[in-house]
């Protein structure tokens, strides 16, 4: 074949391939057209889904989320209240340990109380004699007064000789030497008489307007016992709250001195919340607003309600041991946060109890902000009764030893403010 029709042949070739590939393009853009409205609609959709995800978003925070503040930076805080001898002494006994619960006045730790018991006795003897030495000052009362009364009767009778012989004197019978007897005998009774008032003056400046009981010497006395006393029972601590064991120190046989730390007792029945909050997050909360909480250590599952209850005065930074300076050339600001105090409900408390230090989760409900974020707190009044006894004992054994010792109550019989005579 020659080379010219070679060359028509493949022309012819090409030209029919060309014919039959023509019809390509038109079927591809069939089929894409499908495809392309499929993307449409799922772009639609996902513009859909996103426009009506941000609508509820937006009716979320508008309603609910703007007006909660949460928090995790917040851990369960209580009382640790510390058992501290008040006199010194010797540990003989240690009633209880950690993690063990105590209840109020509990004989917790014993301290050796044999001087003190020597002490006391010194000291209650010392007011029954006491008791005894005042009781005589009334019982002289009497003793003077009829002294008294015995001066007059011989002040009376030496002025009744002395007139009878300043009667006969005229008649030669009375010497004068006599008369002047009797009138010395008159100037001697009457300073006896008033030698014998002071006396009963005196006695009785010891004695006026009080009683045994109330007499200052007594009194005096009393109180030594009281000191004594109180000084003997100090040596049973007692537990000044109910509550757990914790941070046990004391050993038998330990030499303690007043106000050494021996154990904490922890409360759980009074504890709270404080949640550090951010300065930023601060503006709309309110002392009373609700809390809602929940605990690490029971889940979500477990929820917990309270109140706002206050703000500290100040961050944590403020409080530190070593203060931040940030006047310094490499300053840079950190969001400093607020410790806000939360009060628990006590039911839920004591049917899921809580332990000082656990993690907890916080949110605070700001719908109302009428409040204040000072000045609007309640103030909380901690105490314990259960040194109270001591001092209701030590009166009950001071009014003992004067019931035994007084030898009578004091009975004047004579006014000697009343008492007159001539002179």
């Amino acid at each position: 074949m020659s080379e010219v029709e070679t060359v028509e042949r493949e022309s012819t070739d090409a030209s029919g391939a060309l014919r039959d590939a023509a019809p390509a393009p038109a079927a591809d853009a069939a089929a894409s057209k499908p495809d392309t409205h499929r993307r449409k609609m799922l772009l639609a959709l996902l513009g859909a889904a996103i426009a009506i995800s941000a609508a509820g978003y937006t009716a979320y925070y508008l309603k609910y989320a703007r007006y909660r503040e949460s928090t995790d930076d917040a851990y369960v805080s209580g009382n640790l209240v510390q058992l501290t001898p008040q006199v010194a002494g010797t540990v003989v006994a240690v009633n209880a340990d950690d993690t063990q619960i105590v209840k109020a006045g509990d004989p917790v730790v014993m301290l050796d109380n044999a001087d003190a018991k020597v002490a006391l006795g010194a000291a209650e003897a010392a007011l029954g004699q006491t008791v005894r030495q005042v009781s005589s000052l009334y019982v002289n009362n009497d003793f003077y007064a009829a002294n008294v009364a015995q001066k007059q009767s011989d002040l009376a009778r030496a002025q009744k000789d002395l007139l009878r012989r300043q009667t006969v004197a005229g008649t030669g019978a009375v010497s004068a030497e006599d008369i002047a007897h009797a009138r010395d005998a008159v100037t001697a009774a009457r300073a006896a008489l008033d030698a014998a008032r002071q006396q009963a003056e005196a006695n009785r400046a010891l004695t006026d307007r009080t009683t045994i009981e109330q007499h200052p010497n007594v009194r005096a006395a009393a109180s030594k016992v009281r000191d004594a006393y109180l000084a003997y029972a100090r040596n049973t601590l007692p537990a000044p709250v109910t509550g757990y064991v914790a941070k046990r120190s004391v050993q038998v046989g330990q030499r303690v001195a007043p106000g050494t730390p021996l154990m904490a007792i922890v409360p759980l029945d009074g504890v709270w919340v404080d949640a550090n909050y951010k300065e930023s997050q601060l503006r709309a909360m309110r002392i009373g607003q609700p809390v809602t909480l929940t605990a690490d250590v029971y889940g979500g599952k477990v929820e917990y309600h309270g109140r706002v209850a206050g703000f500290s005065a100040g961050t944590g930074s403020a409080f530190a041991s070593l203060p931040a300076q940030n006047a310094t050339g490499n300053w840079i600001k950190i969001v400093q946060r607020l410790p806000v105090r939360i009060r628990l409900d006590q039911k839920e408390l004591e049917a899921h109890p809580l332990r000082v230090g656990l993690s907890m989760d916080v949110n605070v409900d700001t719908h109302d902000n009428a409040g204040a974020q000072l000045g609007a707190a309640l103030n909380t009044s901690y105490r314990t009764d259960v040194f109270a006894h001591y001092g209701a004992q030590a009166d009950a054994e001071i009014e003992k030893i004067i019931g035994q010792n007084i030898a009578r109550q004091p009975n004047d019989t004579l006014d000697l403010s009343k008492t007159s005579y001539r002179k």
